[in-house]
């Protein structure tokens, strides 16, 4: 039944049948789509509808009128308020055969391409403290629960926060107790330094009005078990800094290398920002099979470490390397891929827009005693044309491992020209790697597809496609 507001209808009775790409639930009314997030195929609600369009609706469920069978019971407290996990109803079995869906139907209709079987879905070994890095958020901002203030309306709240953004709002911060993302010691650090600016008075940033000293707190773990912690100030108050960082060094003796930043700028970005040194290291080493990689504080590096593992594991087996093969690794970020593959080929060509990536991908293949690998730093659809090809060697194995975007268009007809004989295009964005190769049909056809999951209670997936010359 429909109640009549033309405006905003409350839709009652709705059984929800499926889960979209991006991870909200779908149902079918009146011939449109209804998307809904926090439920479950399965499941009955009663629907307010917040958007509406021609061929589509979005809404938020205002009652669960039955229950799916499919759902458990989430893990964290903060499930339903962080704008993280939103999938820990689903029961991880469940997760992947949506996810594994997403990337056949994506590549299908999308790219509408030609495919094998495609391969089950890798799961994740942790489906918990799976992540390497997180970043936590000061600020005097905190968002206030529903319960809180009716439990206490007229009580003066404490409006200081450190954690993470509620979704859809740029100035408020849930404060978090327990974060099931990232290994310890990263909940103990965040509250720890929560508690000494709490006790020690000093001012969270106020992002509307952009006063307040203590800004962000990013924490790096690796698989050494090596930890990297950066606090970012909103200025240079030397009494709070060395105040702060004193306590969490002889408080936190695991910390490995601590560091800060000053960022007076509008934006939370530290990547155009200088890195001061406090104690320890200037990084941190990850490892992965007998090889090290260095992270600083600017690196990018998959933040699932044992998942990323079985990731580059793929796309090594899926270039099937000889030994003798020109190896092009395209968006080489840090150069780990390229490293992975090194000792499989002849040479490796890593390209990446970041000149600081390509820095590190450089000392890392310095630190592993790799002396067949080459980086360049510069935007990809200027550097890959035939005259640097002919420079440097034509490829035999290209590997892709681009951002969300995908490639340009330019770098699509380059590597047509190229025609390596195989493209190994690894995707965190299945939808613009079935468009990409779709670009690459003309002269390639899908050999393999291995789905792997990175984020667990998440609705992101990766993608390898392994696309071989016709």
């Amino acid at each position: 039944m429909v109640r009549k507001n033309k405006e905003k209808p409350l839709i009652e009775n709705v059984l929800i049948t499926d889960i979209a790409a991006e991870g909200k639930a779908i149902a079918r009314v009146n011939e449109k789509v209804l998307f809904v997030p926090y439920a479950v195929p399965g499941d009955i609600v009663d629907v307010q509808v917040t958007r509406k369009r021609t061929s589509f609706m979005e809404g938020y469920i205002t009652r669960y009128v039955k229950l799916s069978d499919l759902r458990q019971d989430p893990f964290c407290e903060h499930f339903g308020t962080c704008g993280g996990c939103k999938w820990q109803f689903l029961p991880y079995p469940e997760q992947l055969k949506f996810k594994q869906k997403q990337v056949e139907d994506q590549l299908r209709r999308i790219g509408k391409l030609t495919l094998p079987e495609v391969n089950p879905i890798l799961g994740s070994e942790l489906t918990t403290h799976y992540r390497n890095k997180l970043e936590y958020t000061f600020s005097n901002r905190r968002w206030i629960m529903k319960e809180e203030e009716e439990a206490n309306p007229d009580q003066p709240k404490d409006t200081r926060a450190l954690g993470f953004h509620i979704p859809g709002m740029f100035d408020k911060i849930l404060n978090l107790n327990n974060c099931y993302l990232q290994p310890e010691p990263s909940n103990a650090i965040r509250n720890s330094a929560y508690a000494w600016a709490i006790k020690n008075n000093a001012e969270f940033y106020d992002v509307r009005n952009h006063t307040g000293l203590l800004r962000n707190l990013i924490v790096r773990t690796s698989e050494t078990g090596e930890v990297m912690v950066i606090v970012v100030f909103n200025e240079d108050n030397r009494e709070v800094i060395e105040g702060l960082l004193t306590h969490l060094k002889e408080a936190f003796p695991v910390i490995t290398s601590l560091l800060f930043v000053i960022n007076p700028k509008f934006n939370d970005t530290i990547n155009d920002l200088e890195i001061h040194f406090f104690h320890g290291k200037d990084h941190i080493l990850e490892k992965m099979e007998d090889l090290h990689f260095k992270v600083g504080p600017k690196s990018f590096y998959q933040t699932n470490s044992k998942q990323a593992y079985q990731l580059y594991s793929i796309t090594r087996s899926f270039a099937e390397l000889t030994g003798k093969e020109v190896v092009y690794d395209l968006y080489t970020g840090t150069g780990t891929i390229a490293n992975f593959i090194a000792r499989n080929a002849q040479k490796v060509i890593g390209i990446e827009y970041v000149p600081e990536a390509i820095e590190d991908a450089r000392e890392n293949s310095k630190i592993n005693g790799i002396g067949n690998t080459i980086f360049f730093a510069g935007d990809m659809k200027d550097m890959l044309k035939p005259a640097f090809m002919k420079q440097h060697g034509y490829p035999d194995v290209v590997i892709l491992d681009p951002p969300r975007a995908g490639i340009h268009e330019d770098v699509a007809k380059n590597l047509l020209l190229a025609s390596p004989k195989r493209i190994v295009y690894v995707s965190c964005n299945p939808a613009t790697q079935a468009r990409d190769i779709s670009l690459l049909s003309e002269k390639y056809k899908v050999v393999e597809v291995q789905p792997v999951d990175m984020f667990p209670h998440t609705h992101h997936v990766e993608n390898v496609v392994k696309l071989e010359l016709i």
